[in-house]
């Protein structure tokens, strides 16, 4: 399952508007993480959308190479540390993953703090983690 597929992503603008205004978030720098349980049956136990601000990397080229490094640590670790334990206790998520920081990181520091924010949102969530 280290694949990314067009129904892992959050498209929907209802969900997105639900998840921004009622969900749960907290700070795992440099990512800031908004969830909401979802509120209806999906194929895929997490929807998810990753953004950059425009206001802090106003060229597209840098805010593509940090949403592109974001997507592959997301990618590599979501079966294992998110999806086992969710199917688990067949719950179903919608995630939200924003990037704060102030420069542009390497793959390795942001894999780092990507498996730390998975662990972190498994136990918001009252998953018990493998």
């Amino acid at each position: 399952m280290y694949t990314f597929k067009k129904e892992e992503r959050l498209c929907n603008k209802r969900l997105l508007d639900k998840l921004f205004h009622g969900g749960s978030s907290f700070l795992c720098y440099p990512f800031r993480v908004s969830w909401i349980a979802a509120p209806q049956p999906q194929i895929y136990p997490v929807q998810v959308v990753f953004a950059v601000a425009k206001k802090r990397y106003r060229r597209a080229v840098d805010r593509n190479l940090i949403k592109r490094r974001t997507r592959e640590t997301y990618r590599l670790h979501k079966d294992a540390l998110l999806y086992g334990p969710l199917l688990q206790n067949n719950k179903q998520i919608l995630l939200s993953i924003n990037y704060i920081g102030k420069e542009i990181n390497d793959f390795a520091f942001m894999d780092k703090r990507m498996v730390k924010l998975m662990v972190q949102l498994c136990q918001q969530a009252d998953v018990a983690a493998i």
